[in-house]
C-alpha cells in the first residue's frame, strides 16, 4: 500500500503543474489589456505629435519603449514558464526564436529587462528633473542601482553555476573544460 500511495501522491504533484496554465492564460489576458493601453498611448502620441515639444515627444517615446519592454517580459515569462514547468510545445519551430531558456537564464533575462525598464524610468525622471526634489532623485537612483547590482549578482551566480556544471560533467577544472570546448 505505501508504494501505491506514493504513486498517487506523485501523480497529483506532477498533475498540479497544469494549474500554472491558468496563470499563463491570465498573463496573456493582462497582456492583451496592456496592448490596448499601449494603443491609447500611441494614439495620444500620434495625434499630438506636431503640437508637443521635442522633450515631451522623447518622454512619450520612452513610455512606448517602456511598454514594449514590459510586454516582451510578459511574453518571455509565459512561453518559457510553460516550456520549463508545464509542457514542451509540440512544434519546436514555433518557439525556436526564443532559444534555450531554462529557469536560470530566464532570471537573467528578466533581471536585464527590469534594469532596462528602470533605466527608461530613470531617464524619464531626469528629463523632468525640475519637477522632482533632490531626495526623490537620489532614491530613484539608489533603487536603479539596486536593480543593476541584483542583475549583476544573478548573472554572476548563473556563471558560477554553469562553471560548476561544466566541472561536474568533465571532471576537470572549469578553465580546462572551457579551453577544450573552444
Amino acid at each position: 500500500m505505501p508504494k501505491r500511495l506514493e504513486l498517487v501522491i506523485e501523480t497529483i504533484i506532477l498533475a498540479s503543474r497544469w494549474l500554472l496554465v491558468l496563470f499563463y492564460i491570465g498573463l496573456a489576458i493582462a497582456l492583451a489589456i496592456y496592448a490596448l493601453t499601449f494603443g491609447v498611448k500611441l494614439w495620444d502620441f500620434v495625434s499630438h505629435a506636431f503640437e508637443i515639444k521635442e522633450s515631451d515627444a522623447i518622454l512619450k517615446m520612452l513610455g512606448l519603449i517602456d511598454a514594449a519592454l514590459v510586454a516582451s517580459l510578459v511574453v518571455m515569462v509565459i512561453i518559457s514558464g510553460y516550456e520549463n514547468y508545464v509542457s514542451r510545445f509540440d512544434d519546436d519551430g514555433a518557439v525556436h526564436w526564443l532559444g534555450e531558456i531554462d529557469a536560470g537564464s530566464l532570471k537573467i533575462k528578466v533581471a536585464s529587462t527590469i534594469v532596462a525598464i528602470s533605466s527608461i524610468h530613470l531617464l524619464q525622471i531626469f528629463l523632468n528633473a525640475s519637477t522632482q526634489t533632490a531626495e526623490h532623485l537620489m532614491w530613484y537612483t539608489i533603487i536603479h542601482i539596486a536593480f543593476v547590482v541584483s542583475a549583476l549578482f544573478l548573472a554572476y551566480v548563473d556563471r558560477v553555476s554553469a562553471m560548476t556544471k561544466a566541472l561536474g560533467k568533465s571532471g576537470k577544472e572549469p578553465a580546462q573544460a572551457k579551453s577544450e570546448n573552444a
